[in-house]
């Protein structure tokens, strides 16, 4: 299975926006940008809502159908591993293989040597188009890089191979995901880093790496702006040289995790894959269930009573809500408004606190962070909250179409 050029990943934590997630593909479409959806959902969000892989496999095949979509799509098994893939494999064709535990930990050593051998052809100044200098490589560069990445490949080629064999190796898309890693990858780590994927035989047509800065959860980018221009520059410049050396599938492209709300970065990004002609595959998740809270709250009565339910619901386990997402968010707990206060807010000053719009007084960097790590609480009330879904869902459909297709597919790929 060929992955298309330019594809969007979106998540939809209860299942109930797959109609107005693939409305804002479609009016992209309409407007001359070659989009295919991505349905993602991880084993986590999974548990953590009570849904199954074959239930994100149903929404997307119900969506697409209503539409009358007739084009590629996609159905991705979200950040799987060995130990949660088998629940996976009827209903997903696209697998983002997740390492994550396994980064740093030594290969053999004789698989450390055989790798560093077979990398000795790449001594000295290596010269990789569109990158001005040379980077340097030697032996100490690829033994470090083997050190903390080979392992943890080894693996992605056993889950790959596994994937495989239940399913056929031409019936799924692979993707490598080593963005949860402690720093972000240079060009040479990158480049090695592909190397062993090749030598693993895992014909991976979308790399997550780590970027600098901080990705947090449903809000903008944090960091040096000018930092991740050079490194993802270089990166589709690795990419390229990589297929080329490697035999890697042509078809092998960027993708950027956390990627939702990164309403920053987006110019850089449309304008560096329209430089190199490049393909990208952008992932976001929780700003699809923001958007529902967001249309509850505009929706006031019953549904602006939700949204502060959920709220009052989350607050007092705000630590042990957090924990699972320490590493991409960042919240002062102290800072966040009380309940009591929440209470007390109009349907506008609701949705305003939580909408990402960076220009209004009213927006919370906090809240909103708050709010996206808060969907199990949504979920512990189960039919109230998916009937309300349905009761309010013109104006949470709304939202939703908006902020897919105005905050994000236009300013990546329009």
């Amino acid at each position: 299975m060929i992955i298309r050029k330019n594809t969007f990943g979106m998540g939809d934590r209860f299942a109930h926006q797959g109609h107005a997630q693939l409305k804002a593909v479609t009016s992209a479409r309409e407007l001359g940008l070659d989009i295919h959806p991505v349905w993602n959902k991880s084993n986590r969000e999974h548990l953590l809502v009570g849904t199954k892989p074959d239930d994100l496999r149903a929404e997307a095949d119900a969506a697409t159908a209503a539409a009358g979509w007739t084009d590629a799509y996609y159905v991705d098994a979200d950040h799987i591993g060995i130990k949660t893939v088998d629940w996976f494999l009827a209903g997903s064709d696209f697998y983002t293989l997740d390492v994550a535990d396994f980064t740093g930990k030594p290969a053999a050593a004789e698989d450390i040597d055989a790798f560093a051998a077979d990398m000795a052809r790449y001594h000295g100044d290596l010269t990789i188009p569109g990158i001005a200098a040379a980077v340097r490589i030697d032996d100490a560069t690829i033994r470090a890089a083997a050190g903390k990445f080979l392992f943890a490949m080894q693996e992605a080629g056993r889950i790959y191979r596994y994937v495989a064999e239940k399913k056929g190796a031409d019936h799924f898309i692979t993707e490598v995901s080593v963005d949860e890693t402690d720093a972000p990858q240079g060009p040479v780590e990158l480049l090695l880093i592909l190397a062993m994927i090749a030598r693993e035989g895992i014909p991976a047509q979308t790399i997550a790496p780590k970027f600098t800065g901080r990705f947090n959860k449903g809000v903008d980018y944090v960091g040096d702006i000018a930092a991740f221009e050079r490194e993802f520059d270089e990166d589709l410049c690795v990419i390229a040289y990589a297929i080329r050396e490697f035999g890697l599938p042509a078809s092998l492209k960027l993708s950027v995790h956390s990627g939702s709300d990164k309403f920053s970065l987006y110019p850089i990004i449309n304008r560096l894959i329209k430089k190199h002609g490049a393909g990208l595959h952008v992932k976001t998740a929780g700003t699809t269930w923001l958007e529902e809270v967001i249309g509850l709250a505009e929706s006031g009565g019953d549904g602006l009573a939700l949204a502060k339910d959920i709220y009052a619901g989350a607050y007092p386990l705000a630590t042990d809500l957090i924990a699972p997402y320490a590493p991409v968010v960042d919240i002062d707990i102290p800072s966040l408004p009380s309940p009591d206060e929440v209470a007390g807010w109009s349907a506008e000053k609701f949705a305003a606190t939580l909408r990402h719009d960076q220009s209004h007084p009213d927006y919370n960097v906090q809240f909103r962070q708050f709010i996206h790590v808060s969907f199990k609480i949504a979920a512990k009330m189960g039919d109230r909250y998916t009937d309300a879904l349905k009761r309010f869902e013109p104006v949470i459909s709304r939202n939703v179409t908006h902020n897919l297709l105005e905050r994000h597919i236009k300013p990546i790929f329009g």
